[in-house]
């Protein structure tokens, strides 16, 4: 079975995830640093680094990588340093990654994107965003995941942090490849390659023949596929990285199934077994027990596939339920225990009669088959009880995302409340169908809801490309956003961008639809706004200020089929579109105001 979520078992942490240098983790440097933390008398900077080197080096214990860096954060915040502050929180979401526990993993990584980006640690930033990249990418959100991968390497392309670029690039094209995107996946791994080979960053490279190995595993090339494979492997063992060893020896084993080698399957995955339960590595000890489980039911031997089974069983749902699963596990130990008490008996009763011995057998015997059968009934109940919670928390967060921002969403998940922002500069535009009031009256209720839903559907995938924020729509109105919940520089240009999308479909439609004679006007303003969540239970996302006041002014005098801009918007696009200036037009309430035409962009004909 292809494993889901690689970047989970081997990308998150071992070389990806904070590379603020060109080097590798290495628990040698670990073990020789914590001798100094206990000797040497350290403060301010000194002992900052040198907790923020024992978290990112520590991959060997993650509890006491989770305690390096909660120290971290502890001591740069009594020193007020928002750089090591960034660091501390990255380390967390790591160690937390590390021991499974997802949700404060994700809130760990965006704190630190929180405080990176308020200090414009803009590597850091870039980073952090990768890693709830990776999160989203675990648990199986694959849009999200390609959302924030796409967000960390435009902000890492913007910094010479070319191992973490690389790095991103490779978990990006990790994610495709789980979703069986490999075309796509291969050119995401192509580029990392090549950056990792200028680097001449042998982690990283190991990473990417893995990876291209695992394209090559899926795509039915087994020879290139175990060639890279086994190069990867002889590299991370020089340095230690067992997660990722774990993972590709399954799928070596995966292979050797394909080619009907059973017992040389079997020698990969005893060995992903043996290093995952040396190192504590539960999903690896769960996905090994699964893959020999399978191949013992291959070769006929049900009793041992049926042991690795369980195992399987109660190392995965270890992960998202604790309590049932020690439950399980107390019935497995008692179970046991009762046996070994019953083979005693039954040794000392064979002294007596064979009758009695053949009678304690039957009951044993019934014994195993109720309890194995109870034990699959609560497997497949427990299993079936999670897909559901699992479904509903999905449900439950992506109806949230659709009606806030997610920064927004983490800050009333964490805190239950929204703190109003203020952005000093970002662009606003609104839309007006002309004669859509008049055209409504002669259509029912669910046709006018159908075609408002035909052109806004639309609209909202027009800003998801461009990368801006849907406010609200009022009506036919149609209200948007760029430069919140994130500032961006290049907002107005972004803004024009998208009314140009928008000018251009509501054309393309009006010419294919005989009974569709719509018009739009499209007005933008750029400034500062105030930016927050409104209501108690409903919760709505919107902005204040004039600033939303002078955009819908501008498309009230606009005109159909036109883009109409005021000043401040004009002076930050006129280098990118040409624009033709209307004079000073009389605005409701606000006076006489400069406005300008977006005619196209410069150069185009």
């Amino acid at each position: 079975m292809i494993l889901k979520g690689i970047a989970y078992y081997f990308l998150i942490g071992y070389f990806c995830l904070f590379t603020f240098s060109v080097r590798a983790q290495d628990q040698r440097v670990a073990d020789s640093l914590s001798i100094i933390l206990q000797k040497a008398d350290l403060y301010g900077v000194d002992k900052l680094e040198l907790l923020y080197n024992l978290a990112y080096n520590e991959i060997s214990d993650f509890d006491l990588k989770l305690e390096y860096a909660e120290s971290l954060i502890t001591l740069s915040k009594q020193y007020d340093n928002q750089e090591y502050t960034s660091y501390g929180y990255f380390q967390k979401g790591n160690a937390k990654q590390f021991i499974g526990n997802l949700e404060d993993a994700i809130t760990a990584y965006f704190k630190s994107a929180e405080v990176a980006r308020s200090a414009n640690l803009i590597p850091v930033e870039g980073s952090a965003y990768g890693a709830i990249a990776d999160i989203y990418d675990i648990s199986d959100n694959h849009e999200n995941a390609m959302l924030y991968y796409r967000r960390a390497i435009s902000t890492l392309r913007k910094t010479n942090d070319s191992v973490a670029l690389a790095s991103f690039i490779l978990n990006a094209g990790d994610a495709l490849l789980t979703n069986k995107n490999y075309d796509s996946a291969l050119v995401y791994f192509n580029e990392s390659g090549e950056l990792f080979q200028l680097l001449n960053y042998s982690v990283g490279k190991a990473y990417n023949l893995g990876n291209i190995g695992m394209v090559y595993a899926n795509t039915g090339k087994h020879d290139l596929a175990e060639k890279n494979i086994n190069e990867a492997i002889s590299i991370l063992e020089e340095s230690g990285s067992y997660r990722p060893i774990c993972v590709y020896l399954v799928y070596m084993a995966d292979i050797y199934i394909s080619r009907n080698d059973i017992n040389k399957a079997l020698s990969y995955a005893g060995r992903s077994l043996e290093l995952a339960e040396y190192y504590g590595l539960k999903e690896q000890i769960s996905d090994a027990n699964l893959k020999l489980s399978d191949l013992h039911e291959r070769i006929g031997d049900e009793a041992k596939a049926y042991d690795y089974y369980k195992e399987h069983i109660v190392y995965r749902d270890s992960i998202n339920n604790v309590e049932v699963v020690q439950q399980m596990a107390d019935q497995r130990t008692e179970y046991e225990v009762s046996q070994k008490q019953v083979e005693v008996d039954l040794l000392n009763e064979q002294k007596r009669t064979q009758r009695i011995i053949a009678i304690a057998t039957g009951i044993a015997l019934l014994l195993i088959l109720v309890l194995a059968i109870g034990l699959y009934r609560r497997n497949t109940f427990i299993k079936k009880t999670n897909e559901i919670i699992a479904a509903e928390k999905d449900r439950s967060e992506n109806l949230l995302l659709n009606i806030l921002p997610e920064q927004t969403a983490q800050e009333l998940k964490e805190e239950g409340k929204v703190k109003a922002q203020k952005f000093e500069s970002v662009s606003v535009l609104f839309t007006d169908f002309k004669g859509f009031t008049k055209f409504s009256e002669n259509l029912p209720p669910e046709e006018l809801v159908e075609r408002v839903d035909f052109y806004f559907s639309k609209f909202d995938a027009i800003m998801e490309e461009h990368g801006l924020e849907k406010i609200k729509t009022i009506g036919d109105a149609y209200m948007c956003a760029a430069g919140l919940p994130f500032p961006m520089e290049d907002h107005a240009q972004r803004m024009t961008h998208a009314a140009m999308d928008i000018i251009d479909f509501v054309a393309e439609s009006k010419a294919s639809k005989e009974d569709v004679n719509f018009d739009i006007r499209v007005g933008i303003h750029s400034g500062p706004v105030v930016a927050g969540v409104v209501g108690t239970k409903k919760f709505s996302y919107d902005i204040w200020g004039d600033t939303v006041n002078v955009a819908s002014r501008m498309e009230s005098n606009s005109e159909p089929g036109k883009i109409n801009v005021s000043e401040s918007t004009y002076h930050l696009i006129k280098e990118e579109f040409d624009c033709s200036f209307r004079g000073e037009i009389e605005a409701k309430n606000r006076g006489s105001l400069k406005m300008y035409f977006v005619e196209g962009k410069r150069g185009e004909v």
